[in-house]
């Protein structure tokens, strides 16, 4: 087969995200043009690699092996660019960072003061939800992850920042100026939670279940902006990293409500596959986050 490594890499971004559109943001083409890459590739192989039903893409059988093997190569050509780039040191090279999307709202702080230091350094971030992050964490598909709950077994997980859960409610709500609220008082309340899965989610659910008490999650939205707003609209209490919330809390459009065993202290982590060959610019973030994240990021005042 006679394709190119443009074409390849144009495939693989259109297979990792199976969209066209989100594809060609990523490599800084027009849709048109990820499109004739996608379809002088399927003449080389001779087979379709995508097949559109609806509104949406899937790979076919040609394209899950094709994509399997594109991944192994990008991987190298990545490698080999990481070696280049160690020996040029930090004044030049380039970070993928994949991060939850609660962490969004803290990290690009990070980055801003990463790059003051390393301003030949560029950065890529993608935000995920979980079941995302670990997809690319077993695919080896970025250089670091932030996560709130790493999961178990192989990566390797090193916590850098305080990750506070509260519970959020409408400032007019009735529990809002009660202090030291008895948990059991929040059996009979509906909650807007984060989808099933979520590092979030699971760890509320564990620490009402080991209470005895039954989430009632009646609103489940996908975005901790959705479910800020639902919880300003009245929709129900919300369960939210503090880090979430800071605007909101500044400008008393929701408070956190004093409830006993909250907040429900966590951790924020660096997550990596173990074993992985770090570049100089992904082992230097790494150490700067875990040396500076705890004296750069604020975590905000919730009492009132």
């Amino acid at each position: 087969m006679n394709f190119t490594f443009r074409q390849l890499k144009a495939f693989e971004a259109v297979a990792r995200h199976l969209s066209y559109t989100r594809a060609s943001e990523e490599l800084h083409l027009t849709q048109p043009a990820v499109s004739m890459q996608i379809k002088q590739l399927e003449e080389h192989v001779g087979l379709p690699l995508f097949e559109q039903i609806g509104k949406r893409i899937y790979l076919t059988d040609a394209g899950k092996e094709l994509y399997h093997y594109s991944c192994a190569i990008a991987n190298q050509l990545a490698e080999v660019e990481m070696v280049l780039n160690e020996m040029k040191g930090l004044r030049r090279g380039h970070l993928n960072i994949a991060v939850a999307g609660t962490a969004n709202y803290f990290v690009p702080r990070l980055i801003a003061a990463f790059h003051q230091r390393h301003q030949g350094v560029s950065v890529t971030l993608e935000v995920n939800n979980r079941e995302s992050l670990l997809k690319l964490l077993d695919m080896n598909a970025m250089d670091l992850a932030i996560m709130g709950q790493p999961p178990s077994g192989e990566p390797a997980a090193h916590p850098f920042l305080e990750n506070p859960l509260v519970i959020i409610a409408p400032p007019d709500h009735p529990l809002a100026r009660e202090r030291d609220i008895p948990v059991a008082r929040l059996a009979s309340e509906h909650f807007v939670v984060r989808e099933e899965g979520s590092g979030t989610r699971g760890a509320a659910e564990r620490f009402f279940e080991a209470r005895g008490i039954t989430l009632q999650a009646t609103q489940q939205m996908h975005s901790s902006e959705a479910i800020k707003q639902a919880v300003e609209a009245g929709l129900g209490l919300g369960l939210l990293s503090l880090h979430t919330l800071e605007m909101e809390l500044i400008l008393k459009r929701l408070v956190v409500l004093d409830v006993e065993g909250f907040p429900i202290q966590r951790q924020w982590y660096v997550v990596h596959p173990r074993g992985k060959r770090f570049s100089g610019v992904a082992e230097a973030f790494m150490k700067f986050t875990l040396e500076e994240a705890g004296h750069l990021l604020k975590t905000p005042e919730w009492r009132n």
